[in-house]
């Protein structure tokens, strides 16, 4: 399978790339994006050929169904990280609440985060692929907070590998902090940026179209790659957990096959939502994309609209950071499934240059075929978390916008997954103050006991040793200087 360029084509780059060349160069023509030329249909047996299927044997079969040019040994080296999990049969079990409402729990892998779904084998691969060609390659990673730990924990001492991770500076969690700065990869770079992720994610666009900046980088032998979402390498594995909610529905005899489920999903990136919008076209029997968005409600007014209006929006600071986004990469990619390349490259352009674009009734009306859209404020996350502690549920506030979704965008009486993308542990002192109802503010490490032992909740051995790690990136610089902070880095 080949893939090709939202925006269409320059001249200078390939018609079409493969797989490998697409993770390995994420960076395509006038600034777009890598997508697959056409996405494999799987019919009605390959979900039921797969109930009895682990989620290895599951991936596997996706990821030949795309016909990506990785040896078998390398894509089954890089499936075996889910053996790291805590469940390496079931490494994102789907847990039921309520009659109709299911938690996908995304967050049993190493840095409790979703985003070990799909950096791990992604991680293995894109390391294996330079080792093969004897190159080196700058990972560069923009983070609201997991992707960072995640790319750093699955590139930590690569070979043929280096990692710039950008975060912005107060914009995450404490523990989400201390997992990027406490890393003691020697192959490792994090860098504290004063401003919010719409900037780190701004300057990792820049960096990767930048000539000047891959030169400086070939002058010292290295080529140049992403970990984010704009690395297709990350939303193959994205489109696999969301095969796994349904296949679970089905092992648990909650549906029939040819059923359809809503599958709800907090979002900042749209990377998440997007692998399910794929899935969906794939084969899965999904009857709508419901996506959550808190008070940064972009999202929200695009799929309500068509209108994407950031002129005079101010990001907001939420007790959900990894949702705080305003310039949100991949619906670049369901807008060129909508519209194709040359008005992908319009509405984009609209946006870099206008901050807004406006989508036409009829592109509107296919966006809102597949997606709809609600925002929550925090007071009502926590809500939430309160709320269904008393189910014995305990979620942290990214789950939690998730709950309006499914309480007010539910048209049809259909069984509902929802995405839990973050193990309450990560967000500690936010989830307290919803379980104590107060606004008291406890450190990190101070939250965590006392949920630990008022509620009985588990703590991972990962989250416990953070507080005694040393810190060992404690670069924070502006904006304008993560360029010279980088090359500092590659040449030490």
């Amino acid at each position: 399978m080949n893939f090709i360029e939202t925006r269409g084509n320059d001249n200078n780059r390939a018609q079409e790339v493969t797989f490998s060349e697409a993770i390995l160069n994420p960076s395509a023509s006038f600034g777009g994006l890598y997508v697959p030329k056409d996405l494999p249909k799987l019919d009605d047996n390959f979900i039921l050929n797969h109930l009895n299927s682990s989620y290895k044997e599951l991936a596997y079969d996706i990821l030949k169904a795309f016909e990506i040019d990785i040896d078998e040994d390398e894509i089954n080296k890089a499936l075996d990280l889910y053996d790291k999990f805590d469940d390496p049969t079931n490494p994102c079990p789907v847990v039921k609440v309520k009659d109709d409402l299911f938690v996908h729990e995304q967050y049993h892998g190493p840095t409790r985060a979703f985003k070990d779904m799909a950096l791990q084998p992604f991680g293995s691969i894109l390391s294996s692929i330079a080792k093969k060609k004897n190159e080196k390659y700058l990972i560069l990673a923009a983070t609201s907070g997991d992707t960072g730990p995640a790319a750093l924990n699955t590139f930590k001492n690569k070979e043929n590998i280096q990692v710039v991770c950008l975060y912005p500076d107060g914009g995450t969690s404490d523990v989400q902090r201390l997992q990027m700065v406490c890393e003691d990869g020697e192959n490792l770079k994090v860098i504290g940026i004063k401003g919010n992720f719409d900037d780190a994610q701004t300057a990792l666009k820049n960096l990767l179209a930048s000539e000047s900046f891959k030169k400086e980088l070939e002058n010292d032998g290295i080529k140049l790659s992403a970990a984010n979402s704009v690395n297709f390498g990350r939303i193959i594995f994205q489109i696999i957990y969301h095969f796994w909610s349904y296949i679970q529905l089905l092992k648990q005899e909650e549906i029939k096959y040819g059923e359809k489920i809503y599958l709800v999903v907090p979002s900042g990136n749209f990377g998440n939502v997007l692998g399910g919008f794929y899935a969906m076209q794939m084969g899965v029997p999904v009857e709508k994309l419901l996506v959550a968005s808190n008070e940064n409600d972009i999202l929200t007014q695009w799929i309500n609209t068509g209108i994407y209006d950031i002129r005079d929006k101010e990001l907001k600071l939420t007790k959900s950071p990894a949702m705080d986004i305003l310039k949100s990469s991949n619906i670049e990619r369901v807008i060129f499934s909508i519209c194709g390349a040359t008005r992908t490259k319009q509405l984009m352009e609209d946006l870099n240059n206008n901050k807004i674009f406006k989508m036409n009734e009829e592109e509107t009306e296919k966006l809102q075929k597949y997606f709809s859209a609600i925002n929550s404020d925090d007071k009502y996350g926590a809500q939430i978390i309160k709320e269904f502690l008393d189910l014995k549920y305990l979620m942290d506030p990214h789950t939690a916008t998730c709950i309006k979704a499914y309480q007010n965008l539910k048209e049809k009486d259909l069984k509902v997954v929802i995405y839990s993308t973050a193990e309450w542990t990560k967000f500690s002192p936010t989830v307290l103050q919803a379980l104590h109802e107060n606004s008291i503010s406890h450190p990190d490490k101070e939250a965590l006991d006392i949920i630990s032992k008022e509620y009985n909740a588990k703590l991972p051995e990962s989250i416990k040793g953070l507080f005694s790690s040393e810190i060992r990136h404690k670069v924070i610089v502006e904006k304008e200087n993560i360029e010279e902070e980088i090359v500092k880095f590659i040449r030490d």
